[in-house]
């Protein structure tokens, strides 16, 4: 299985770039993960509604750039379906049983994702109603799919 988080923008807090390289460490183990960045656009302050729609286009450009075309995409959106740890792991293994060896997570940026994107994507994920900063969201998910695969495996893990 392959695992690919697209997203926008760079890390630039240590302890996020630490926290996300250890758990991608930790998923060696069960699958092949790779970071697929792209470059986020400056946003305005005051940016009208046009505006904002533009860069949100102009990322979903370049996020469905680095999307393999057989590769099963899961948005991660704010209406997205909220899934349990347990659900995302039996969601995952589901997929790998269908036959997917290829996954892409893709995360917007400060401003969400494009409708392009939204379309592109398999499955709408949400983590919760709640707005997270994407860079900590990269590590929440990467700890969420290490923990799915830890529950797939039967092996503990925090609860």
């Amino acid at each position: 299985m392959k695992i690919t988080i697209a997203c926008v923008g760079k890390i630039k807090e240590k302890y996020l770039r630490d926290g996300i390289a250890e758990y991608t460490k930790r998923l060696g183990r069960y699958c092949t993960m790779q970071i697929a960045e792209v470059t986020d656009e400056k946003t305005p302050d005051h940016a009208s509604e046009a505006e904002e729609k533009a860069i949100r286009e102009k990322e979903g450009e370049r996020l469905l750039k680095v999307i393999p075309d057989q590769a099963y995409v899961i948005a991660l959106a704010i209406n997205g379906k909220m899934l349990d740890s347990v659900e995302l792991s039996e969601k995952i293994a589901s997929l790998t049983v269908s036959g997917t060896s290829h996954i892409v997570f893709v995360i917007g940026g400060s401003l969400g994702l494009s409708d392009a994107v939204l379309k592109r994507a398999d499955y709408a994920l949400s983590f919760s109603r709640m707005t997270f900063p994407h860079q900590l969201m990269r590590m929440i998910l990467t700890e969420q799919i290490y923990r799915g695969f830890r529950i797939l495996n039967h092996e503990p893990y925090h609860k």
